[in-house]
């Protein structure tokens, strides 16, 4: 099986907070990485924990879907309100 070779970047322009780009410097000298890097890093976590909960929701469609009521009545009925 052939390795698959990364996609070629493609520059963005991204405006940060002034205090969030001094922090991704700092964490970019110390961790010897670039600032692409890590915002890539980020947003890629990012879009992977999204993926997840999107799945966990198909996975649990099917179960009941209870009212605010009912889980208020509940709550009450087991003593935690």
């Amino acid at each position: 099986m052939a390795a698959t070779r990364p996609s070629p970047l493609k520059r963005s322009t991204v405006y940060l907070n002034p205090d969030l780009l001094r922090t991704l410097k700092i964490q970019a000298a110390e961790t010897s990485t670039t600032i692409s890097e890590l915002i890539n890093r980020a947003v890629t976590d990012a879009l992977r924990e999204d993926r997840d909960d999107l799945a966990v929701f198909d996975e649990r469609s099917s179960e009941p879907t209870l009212t605010f009521e009912q889980m208020l009545k509940k709550l009450d009925l087991d003593g935690k309100v």
